[in-house]
């Protein structure tokens, strides 16, 4: 039996699936999916001035005491700088305020400007989990943003799983899927065309997660858009319109996305390949470049 719902929360919109044998199971797991996911945003989100991330970054410089999922979300936004060599990079928000997204993406304001202390280059960021501390160097903000996202996916998929037989939770793109199915082919996910229009094509998940980083999802007046490239500090220019990872998390799907999306056409692919992910890139010229394996996943593909 299956149920689902949609809600807006981080900024986004949400859509959980849930299959169980019973009704009541899979309602139940659909209100504790949405409950979750406003604690998590109540601790991450950057424009809430109680949140985690605010008090850390208003308070950079010094350490200031945080719960235990922030502590995770830093560790894997900083394992995630290491293992894509800078091309993800959770100190840009800065650089995120200046191109104009200094409020929710619903009201952002293109002609803001703001002055930065962010030398671009290692995190720095200190992590004690024990303590639950963390502390970021003066000048430097942190920004959850798709991060956020997956690990909340990751989060409450790991959670519910117990519960239910299956469960999907999309958060605005970044998704998670584990367990049964609606369909016996497995889970169906297709893969949006950045420009509008049909789906590029349709990939299928057992147990998995699905990422994507796009410039035009977001586009200020002035043509700029918030896939920041941490070694100019300025919105990232590339031929790639969007790039969809396939991974066994969310928060590394969402990491890769980015970091591929940043390594263009050519290095793309072979960051994946390190990764041992798939994806594929969607270019300017209409084309597109995939991994190696990603035919394994492949349901559809658009024809060109």
């Amino acid at each position: 039996m299956r149920a689902d719902t949609r809600f807006r929360a981080m900024g986004t919109d949400i859509h959980v699936i849930a299959v169980a044998g019973r009704q009541r199971a899979a309602a139940a797991a659909l209100d504790r999916a949405r409950e979750r996911i406003d604690e998590l945003e109540a601790l991450w989100s950057r424009f809430r001035p109680t949140s985690d991330i605010s008090i850390a970054n208003a308070m950079a410089g010094t350490s200031v005491r945080v719960s235990q999922e922030t502590i995770a979300l830093v560790q894997r936004a900083i394992d995630g700088y290491g293992l894509t060599e800078g091309r993800f990079d959770p100190t840009v928000l800065g650089a995120v305020v200046r191109a104009g997204y200094d409020r929710s993406y619903e009201q952002i304001r293109p002609e803001v400007q703001t002055s930065d202390a962010r030398k671009f280059g290692a995190p720095l960021i200190e992590v004690d989990p024990i303590a639950g501390l963390m502390r970021l160097p003066e000048g430097v903000g942190f920004d959850p943003g798709g991060i956020g996202k997956g690990l909340a996916a990751d989060i409450v998929v790991a959670e519910l799983l117990d519960r239910v037989d299956g469960i999907c939770v999309n958060l605005g793109g970044d998704l998670r899927v584990a367990g049964q199915a609606p369909d016996d082919c497995g889970w169906v996910i297709s893969v949006e065309h950045p420009c509008g229009g049909p789906p590029h094509g349709d990939i299928c998940i057992a147990d998995g997660a699905v990422a994507t980083s796009s410039r035009t999802r977001r586009v200020l007046k002035d043509g700029g858009h918030h896939l920041i490239d941490p070694a100019t500090g300025r919105p990232a220019e590339t031929s790639v319109l969007s790039s969809t990872v396939i991974a066994g998390q969310a928060w590394f799907a969402e990491v890769l996305a980015k970091a591929a999306f940043l390594a263009g056409p050519v290095d793309g692919p072979a960051l994946l390949a390190s990764a041992d992910a798939e994806g594929l890139l969607l270019l300017d010229d209409g084309t597109d470049v995939a991994s190696d394996g990603l035919g394994l996943f492949l349901l559809r593909k658009a024809a060109a």
